[in-house]
């Protein structure tokens, strides 16, 4: 069976081009703006949100790297570089020796919340400030949809 490429028209290839620019631009500027005001890449941020929102600061480093949009390979690393920066802690997994647990220090909590309202004025900045009240709605909307049709939920 041959299937047939669905090319795209002209409008939506400048849908898809402004999509990725846009998406790629924000999140290009919020990574710079991190490394710069915090010291650490947005990925690092990411991690460490995750952590301060679990029960006790804790994860299974598995469960960390499905929230985190992460691969286990990647969030290994990560977890390497915050580890050595005193900000989390690995500990073995009581119920599976295979596993471990992320656990974010008081080093880490201060350091995310030193950060925190940096990166949030950026993102007010160059997402909310930049859109309409009735484009935010859209927006919320839309990537609402795109997360249930990627993610099947």
């Amino acid at each position: 069976m041959v299937l047939m490429t669905r090319w795209l028209n002209p409008d939506e290839q400048q849908t898809w081009r402004s999509f990725l620019t846009a998406t790629r631009a924000l999140m290009e500027t919020l990574d710079r703006e991190l490394q710069r005001d915090a010291g650490m890449p947005h990925a690092y941020y990411e991690i460490l949100v995750r952590l301060s929102e679990a029960p006790q600061r804790r994860l299974r480093m598995s469960e960390l790297a499905e929230s985190s949009g992460s691969s286990r390979s990647r969030l290994s690393h990560a977890a390497a570089r915050l580890e050595a920066a005193g900000w989390i802690r690995r500990e073995e997994c009581p119920t599976d020796r295979r596993g471990q647990i992320a656990v974010l220090t008081d080093e880490g909590f201060a350091t995310l919340a030193a950060a925190a309202p940096g990166h949030v004025e950026g993102v007010r900045r160059h997402l909310f400030d930049a859109l309409s009240p009735a484009q935010l709605d859209q927006l919320r909307r839309i990537s609402e949809t795109l997360v249930a049709h990627l993610t099947g939920s």
